[in-house]
């Protein structure tokens, strides 16, 4: 039985998006959404079906709850976070193994903020040293380029241009520290 169509190997016909000619058997059917749309690109505009439009297609069973749950029976109430130290120390959560500790001042509230709903036993034990800067005192035959600092006056300033033999306390090229 004779068929229909031409073969059509040697037919010219036109990309359906960006109008370039090319060989027939060339052009690809482009498909959305699982469906074949009876649309002709060229291999340049073709592009796989997109997955996130077949989103509701197919059936998704994701359940939440669990069959016939059990107790927890690993939890403890001396408190085996790691935290624990003596009863009544700085540190010992009286709560439980379950105990949430949070850091200083958390987003959204603090220990002073809600006391007696969130329990809060970290604290900071240290002491911040003393901090030494070592700061060439001015010279007016220095040449200083940006950010360069300097003590004059029992001050320190912050150039912020370059500048020879302008003075720390010319608020153009120098800033306060």
């Amino acid at each position: 039985m004779p068929n229909n169509f031409a073969s059509g190997k040697y037919a010219i016909a036109e990309c359906d998006r960006c109008g370039f000619r090319y060989k027939l058997t060339e052009l690809k059917n482009l498909v959305i959404k699982t469906k074949n749309v009876s649309i002709k690109v060229c291999p340049t505009c073709w592009e796989p079906d997109q997955p996130q439009l077949s989103i509701g297609l197919y059936p998704v069973n994701d359940p939440q709850a669990v069959r016939e749950p059990r107790p927890d029976t690993s939890y403890n109430s001396s408190g085996t976070n790691g935290l624990q130290l003596t009863p009544g120390d700085v540190g010992f959560p009286s709560e439980g193994s379950r105990t949430f500790q949070w850091g200083w001042y958390p987003v959204g509230g603090a220990a002073a903020n809600d006391a007696g709903i969130t329990p809060n036993d970290l604290t900071s034990l240290g002491e911040v040293g003393t901090v030494m800067l070592n700061v060439a005192a001015w010279s007016a035959t220095t040449s200083y380029a940006q950010n360069d600092s300097v003590s004059y006056s029992g001050g320190f300033y912050l150039a912020v241009k370059a500048n020879i033999n302008h003075v720390p306390t010319d608020i153009t090229y120098w800033i306060a520290n």
